[in-house]
């Protein structure tokens, strides 16, 4: 199988998300350089989910398609969420809020493996 655009860019989705969860996990604080990563992630996320829809002719109702579309929203609410939280300053929150973040990334990682995991079976 040939590596495609959509492939390479939901894959930069997967290092830019997981950078920013990741690295904000660690620090064990929400700071600004995290929730550009986030944004980067959303945006690659969008961008390849967009490319690969146009290839398949729609969102497929299945469990790739249907947990797609819910990492994207849930992804898309992470990233606002943690701008209100940074904004307000919130120190409570911005000392938890890691544990949201890594919740989404574990459910983005669902419809990025479904594909391979699905090829092996």
């Amino acid at each position: 199988m040939a590596i495609t655009v959509p492939m390479i860019i939901i894959s930069l989705a997967l290092a830019f998300y997981s950078i920013g969860v990741w690295s904000e996990r660690f620090a064990g604080r929400l700071k600004a350089w995290h929730l550009v990563f986030f944004w980067l992630g959303l945006v690659c996320d969008t961008w390849g989910t967009g490319l690969m829809l146009e290839m398949a002719g729609g969102l497929t109702y299945d469990l790739h398609g249907l947990t797609g579309l819910l990492a994207i929203i849930l992804m898309f609410v992470h990233a606002v969420w943690a701008t209100i939280v940074l904004l307000k300053k919130d120190e409570k929150l911005i000392l938890t809020f890691h544990k949201f973040s890594v919740a989404v990334w574990v459910i983005w990682l669902v419809p990025y493996l479904s594909p391979m995991v699905f090829r092996l079976i």
